[in-house]
């Protein structure tokens, strides 16, 4: 997998950089937007990470510039946390996800290996663990072949669970994902809870055919079955 990271600063891109690459990714740097674009225009990448303020073109045009030339790649904005204009505007210019600064970097690999997830399931709208199998598309949930009824919250929770099976996320990361900006965070871990509570009785999540499973002090996982 090839990931191209743009990022002014240049500590915090060797960082990520080094991170990557010792997860086994073969990663790229660009330290401005102009070659960052030129990068994502003339190379093949499954992946980009990107900052939105650069210097020279900043990110949102960048984006906005792999979108106009036809490149699907999926795109992680990094964005500061006080500016929600530009979240917004990252994600009408095309992106797929978004991760304020400053982050951990549980979270941001958290979010990479979701974006590549969804990449690789793209020929399939189907993701399913044991008898549990939900499409994205029409947005179904089935278990043993019997259809489920969840909310739109409930749903997107367990899409980004089973899109990240056998990872651990955190209650941030599912907070930040499902919620974007629209949580306390003071409150954030009960209220993932509750929904994650609902979403179990309503999957059927029983001790003895247990999907989902809680790690203590971290937050939740699935794990593939055999």
């Amino acid at each position: 997998m090839r990931i191209l990271v743009v990022e002014d600063q240049k500590p915090l891109a060797n960082r990520i950089r080094d991170v990557l690459k010792g997860e086994r990714y073969q990663v790229e740097l660009a330290l401005d937007g102009e070659t960052g674009l030129e990068k994502a225009l003339t190379d093949d990448y499954d992946l980009v990470v990107l900052d939105i303020l650069l210097p020279g073109i900043n990110g949102v045009e960048v984006l906005k510039e792999i979108r106009v030339a036809g490149a699907n790649v999926p795109v992680l904005l990094l964005t500061a946390k006080d500016k929600v204009q530009d979240k917004v505007a990252g994600l009408d210019a095309g992106a797929d996800d978004y991760l304020t600064k400053p982050f951990a970097i549980p979270e941001l690999l958290a979010r990479i290996r979701s974006l590549l997830r969804r990449k690789s399931a793209a020929k399939t709208s189907l993701i399913s663990v044991g008898d549990l199998m939900i499409d994205t598309n029409a947005r179904e949930v089935t278990r043993g072949g019997k259809p489920i009824k969840l909310t739109p919250k409930e749903f997107s929770i367990l899409e980004f669970l089973m899109y990240n099976t056998n990872r651990v996320l955190s209650r941030l990361s599912i907070a930040e994902h499902v919620w974007g900006d629209n949580f306390d965070f003071f409150s954030m871990t009960n209220f993932v809870d509750v929904h994650v509570k609902n979403l179990r009785k309503k999957i059927g999540d029983v001790e003895e055919n247990k999907i989902i499973e809680t790690v203590r002090g971290v937050g939740y996982t699935i794990k593939a079955t055999e």
